[in-house]
């Protein structure tokens, strides 16, 4: 065939059109390549990136040493084109709210931060030449080159200098004079770029001048947050004192810049590590006297009031005194007392007194010359912060500090207002913030929440009672049955000579209970033991006990943490049993002993793998997941506990846990992979979703979560050829936002259990609410932070709250709601045990039961 015939016909009609359209398309793209324009039309200017790029192009085609094709840009119209593009605020996310429950007055404690129009940061950069070690020196060395310009500047005694204009040019240099030598420094002043105030990034300045007003109202930096010691409150006959503060921070969230006011409490000693040294010394003997000193002292935290910097001890230096030296950074040796003398004008009284040390924790990107570095400290300086072990186990202390630091939601709002007042009665703070454009709102932010409806707790036979207004059904526990009875037949109980008439009223006890609960308590097999050391224990453990015994009881005549742990260490590992320890102290009260005997009989049978209550469910064949991480002491690892459930009603768990060296561990895909095979096993399928609950990430972690945890869970599931949507969802405890309820009567209120807010405070950029899922007589609620990072299941905002609300309801070691969802709790629990008492890995034998209860 020629040529012409095999030619395609022309297009008509729609197809026309659209040849039509693609060769215009095709001219325009070849012209704008030979940079003319089309139909005789002039190109239109670049805009945004396009024409920093084309600025960029131009100079890079300058002939050398001629002139550029274009003019050369200058630092500020290139780092002005930078904030443009760079800068720019990512979009915002769809609004994550649910529609659910009935509408509650809320109040929380944020606080409006208005920004006036036109307002500009612009950011430097600053050096100093030589450098200068002392944060404070740094400042003053700024104050004295910036002269009037030092009220509207905020530097932070870095290297990050912002001002509200731009008077000092590209770069400049100045002269200055130290303080306290007269030494000369050059600091040189680098400018970097502008920020609009409205500009994420303008958080760090927004923090940094809150910390600046907070100096000016007279309170005091303690670790991250700030104190009035004017108005501290005194216990003397604990030795202690209360300083009350603000956990002050600016974050950008859903409805604009906001203020976060929280009312805070330091607790700290009168004595110092000085005086506390010297009672160990008369108390001990000198053979255990160092002994004593480093197991008080190793790990606590202590506040030196010369610079309200408080430091964790790692050592005690007994070769080491105040007459010592230490080079300078001038290559000068200086003694710690002269050092003091000069710096604080601090006169040290004993020279012959050990010194403290205290090792800086590595940070990322640390200088070389920095990683060695260590801090010594004068005893005598350092002042003990915080409760010991003792006062925490000593209920007549927790009281009597309780007294001034529990605070109620009206109490709150007044501290709040307080604030507020003395920000607007200062002068000097107000002359700040109208400098850099600032201003805070009159008032904390009035809000409408929603309070969830309130669940039905099925217990055995299906019977339903709803949760009561406190989400508590402590009570109505004592007169229903278990959802999953486990008969215990085979127990041992074991006592001392000195508890013999405790330990047989406890079994009596046992199997009078037993039929109210659903299920049989047999008596147990009676073992009497010599004495109490932990040798005698240890012995009856492994000679005892067989693969025949269910649980293993013990009526201990104290409570002594290292005996506990080799229990609760020998039961879980080298001989599996469900194991219950009791301090006979607590069985004493007549009283309190059937509901304490009830409590120890509903453990024991969720130790065996029975369960005791669960709520609705609207769902088949989901499996929730609980994540949570227990960090150690010093050079201790962490450990991860991972929880997973393993029936549809969501009642029975499969628990595993491993140490690890980070916060963000890698064995997610062996834990899921074996809870996955257990869920199977027990329901005869795979899930058909998984919703993931992690506890213990911060803010800093979320994206490192998003892009490493996750995918850990779908390539486990790429590896079984699986193809199951994944919710993973991040719990927040550790917060400082506070949700109050507004009564009709005008009073501040704890918000009642299930109530919701997803507006106004939440991110703008995440999926995320608060929720308040537990009941508060005493002081404030602390609501729940949740983050929705990830969600292949569609799920909508009212089911993942519902869902996390309900789960709050099925933690069995407390009848009614609490804080966080249960698998996190178990997760919680798990970890606790092992990095605290079992220091290995717990038994597999026992991974389907919830025997760390």
């Amino acid at each position: 065939m020629s040529s012409e015939n095999s030619r395609a016909p022309e297009p008509k009609g729609r197809g026309a059109i659209l040849q039509a359209l693609f060769e215009r398309k095709k001219r325009e793209r070849e012209a704008m390549l030979h940079g003319v324009g089309v139909s005789g039309q002039e190109p239109k200017a670049p805009r945004g990136r396009a024409a920093l790029l084309e600025k960029i192009r131009m100079k890079s085609l300058a002939p050398v040493g001629g002139e550029p094709a274009a003019a050369t840009p200058t630092v500020e119209h290139v780092t002005q084109s930078l904030a443009a593009v760079e800068l720019e605020e990512a979009p915002q996310v769809t609004h994550y709210r649910g529609a659910s429950g009935k509408p509650i007055d809320l109040s929380v404690n944020y606080i409006r931060l208005k920004v006036q129009p036109g307002q500009g940061v612009f950011e430097y950069e600053v050096a100093f030449s030589p450098d200068v070690d002392a944060k404070n020196n740094r400042i003053r060395l700024v104050n004295q080159i910036l002269e009037g310009a030092s009220r509207a500047k905020v530097f932070d005694g870095g290297a990050c200098l912002y001002l509200p204009n731009n008077a000092r040019g590209a770069q400049a240099q100045f002269q200055a004079k130290m303080p306290d030598d007269a030494t000369d420094v050059t600091v040189t002043i680098t400018y970097k770029r502008q920020k609009s105030l409205g500009d994420r990034e303008c958080l760090h300045l927004y923090n940094v001048l809150f910390k600046r007003i907070m100096h000016l109202l007279l309170y005091v930096q303690i670790g991250h947050n700030y104190f009035d010691p004017q108005h501290r409150e005194l216990i003397p006959q604990r030795k202690l004192e209360v300083y009350p503060g603000f956990v002050v921070a600016v974050d950008e969230l859903e409805d604009g810049l906001m203020l976060c006011l929280d009312t805070q409490h330091r607790v700290l000693r009168t004595e110092n590590a000085y005086e506390l040294l010297n009672e160990l010394k008369c108390v001990s003997s000198p053979a255990h006297f160092k002994e004593a000193a480093l197991r008080n002292l190793l790990g606590s935290l202590v506040l030196t009031k010369y610079n309200n910097k408080s430091y964790i001890i790692d050592d005690i230096l007994w070769d080491m005194t105040p007459r010592d030296t230490f080079p300078t950074s001038d290559g000068r040796e200086i003694s710690f007392m002269e050092y003091y003398k000069m710096m604080y004008k601090i006169t040290i009284a004993d020279p012959s007194q050990p010194l403290l040390l205290h090792r800086r924790r590595l940070k990322k990107n640390t200088p070389p010359e920095l990683e060695g570095r260590m801090v010594c400290l004068i005893p005598e300086l350092c002042t003990l912060t915080g409760l010991t072990d003792a006062m925490r186990n000593d209920f007549r202390v927790m009281k009597d500090v309780a007294l001034h630091t529990r605070v109620t939601p009206q109490q709150r709002a007044l501290a709040l207002r307080t604030y507020l007042q003395n920000v607007r009665s200062n002068e000097r703070v107000q002359q700040i913030l109208g400098d850099w454009g600032l201003r805070l709102a009159d008032d904390n932010l009035p809000l409408s929440g929603r309070q969830l409806e309130m669940e039905q707790i099925v217990f055995g036979s299906q019977q339903m009672r709803p949760a009561g207004a406190g989400a508590d059904w402590g009570r109505t526990m004592t007169n229903c049955e278990v959802t999953g009875p486990m008969d215990l037949l085979n127990w041992v109980l074991f006592y001392t000579s000195q508890d013999a008439k405790m330990a047989q009223e406890f079994a009596a006890h046992m199997t009078r209970l037993a039929p109210s609960l659903g299920y049989h308590i047999g008596a147990p097999r009676m073992e009497r033991l010599p004495n109490d050391n932990t040798a005698t224990y240890v012995s009856a453990i492994r000679t005892k006990i067989d693969t025949s015994v269910q649980a293993a009881v013990f009526i201990c005549p104290s409570m002594r943490s290292d005996r506990y742990a080799v229990i609760k260490k020998l039961c879980s590992t080298d001989v599996p049993v469900a194991s219950q320890v009791i301090n006979s102290r607590t069985l004493s009260r007549p009283d309190k002993a059937r509901s304490i005997i009830l409590k120890i009989a509903l453990q024991i049978n969720c130790k065996l793998g029975g369960t005791l209550w669960t709520v609705k469910f609207p769902f088949r064949g989901w499996m929730i997941c609980g994540i949570d991480v227990y960090h150690g002491g010093v050079n201790q690892p962490s450990v991860c506990g991972f929880v997973s459930s393993l029936n549809e009603s969501i009642t029975r768990w499969y628990s595993t846990a491993t140490f690890q060296g980070q916060e963000l561990g890698d064995f997610y895909p062996r834990a899921f992979a074996k809870g996955l095979e257990q869920f199977r096993n027990q329901s005869g399928a795979y899930p058909s979703k998984v919703v993931v609950i992690r506890d213990g990430a911060g803010d800093g972690q979320l994206d490192y979560v998003k892009r490493y945890e996750i995918k850990q869970f779908e390539d486990v599931l790429k590896r079984f050829e699986l193809d199951i949507p994944i919710c993973f969802v991040v719990v927040q405890k550790r917060i400082s936002s506070r949700l109050f309820h507004r009564a009709p009567s005008g009073q501040l209120q704890n918000p009642p259990p299930g109530t919701v807010l997803d507006h106004t405070i939440t991110r703008r950029h995440l999926y995320d609410f608060f929720m308040v899922p537990q009941s508060v007589r005493e002081g404030t609620v602390n609501p729940t932070h949740y983050i929705v990072l990830h969600d292949t299941c569609r799920l909508k905002p009212d089911h993942v709250q519902r869902l996390c609300y309900k789960l709050c309801h099925l933690y069995y070691n407390w009848p009614g709601t609490i804080r966080v969802p249960a698998p996190c709790q178990y997760a919680h629990k798990l970890a606790a045990m092992v990095g605290q008492q079992l220091k290995t890995e717990p038994s597999p034998a026992l991974a389907d039961r919830l025997w760390y209860l």
